[in-house]
């Protein structure tokens, strides 16, 4: 078994006795241990030993049959993101806030990494959202990731003034959306920046997508959810020359004059759970999702 750990540099003093055990326990069942070198740096000063690890990696250079994300949700997006087309199975360890990605407690790491050794263990995949740039001045605007697992938004830039966010499905024109912006949001991304708009809790294997305007202007545009096979073109009109692009929080400034295709990306990320995990219990447990004072 070869893992792959990836972690934020900045940990709880609770949670470090937790992560070693977790790194210990992979140790103890044989496993071939890479550690990102930031994570593996950072861990070392904060502990004052050296960490079990068989190798030491910087950007893409790993390979693995699972990989470990020790933090939060952002810490999670920013492993998907470095595992990419990979498709390495991703298990998610929350020492951060609310952990919809990172769903297992740290503590529960020995646990985790032996029911990972017997096979008892199942794996999701998950769409993700792939954003290109169209137009003049797309060199200077976009490069490198350009894939998304949460979401792309579409947003003022450094302006009190409204928006335009003229969108296509196919080519076939929805509807152009007056007011902060959009945001195009994935299935796992509809309970983060989706949810807060007032967008809709999409199950995570769902085929589609979500468009969520942002603080829209008209009381009639509402979020719509879309299939997935659609290839979705944008073009913003705007006061300023500018506008901006986030890309799970990753953010771009665009010239007005380069427009956007979203589609489906050719690859997924794979997110690990224990078989007896249920989204329906998730939303229950992170959003108190249907508890009332009588379940008490």
């Amino acid at each position: 078994m070869k893992v792959a750990v990836f972690g934020k540099r900045r940990q709880s003093p609770d949670d470090i006795p937790h992560i070693l055990s977790l790194l210990n326990s992979l140790e103890a069942e044989g496993a071939f241990i890479s550690i990102d070198r930031h994570f593996f740096e950072a861990m070392s000063r904060m502990t004052g030993e050296t960490l079990p690890a068989d190798d030491v990696f910087e950007d893409d250079d790993f390979s693995a049959d699972f990989c470990f994300s020790i933090g939060g949700d952002g810490t999670f997006l920013r492993t998907a993101r470095r595992v990419a087309s990979k498709e390495i199975p991703i298990l998610g360890f929350n020492t951060g806030h609310l952990g919809f990605l990172a769903e297992h407690s740290i503590a529960e790491g020995p646990g985790l990494v032996r029911r990972l050794s017997e096979g008892d263990y199942t794996v999701e995949s998950r769409s993700l959202l792939e954003g290109k740039g169209i137009g003049e001045g797309v060199k200077a605007g976009i490069s490198g990731w350009g894939f998304a697992l949460n979401e792309i938004a579409i947003l003022r830039q450094d302006t009190a003034s409204m928006i335009t966010v003229n969108t296509r499905l196919d080519g076939m024109p929805v509807a152009s959306y007056q007011g902060d912006g959009l945001i195009v949001s994935t299935p796992t991304g509809s309970t983060a920046y989706n949810l807060s708009v007032g967008g809709p809790i999409v199950q995570p294997t769902a085929p589609c997508w979500v468009l969520a305007p942002i603080a829209p202007h008209s009381l009639t545009m509402r979020p719509l959810v879309v299939a997935d096979s659609h290839v979705i073109d944008i073009e913003v009109e705007s006061r300023t020359d500018t506008y901006r692009v986030t890309l799970d929080g990753r953010s771009l400034i665009l010239p007005i004059s380069v427009r956007l295709r979203l589609r489906r990306a050719p690859f997924v990320t794979k997110i690990i759970h224990a078989p007896d995990h249920n989204f329906i219990d998730t939303l229950r447990t992170k959003l108190l999702w249907g508890i009332s004072k009588r379940n008490e």
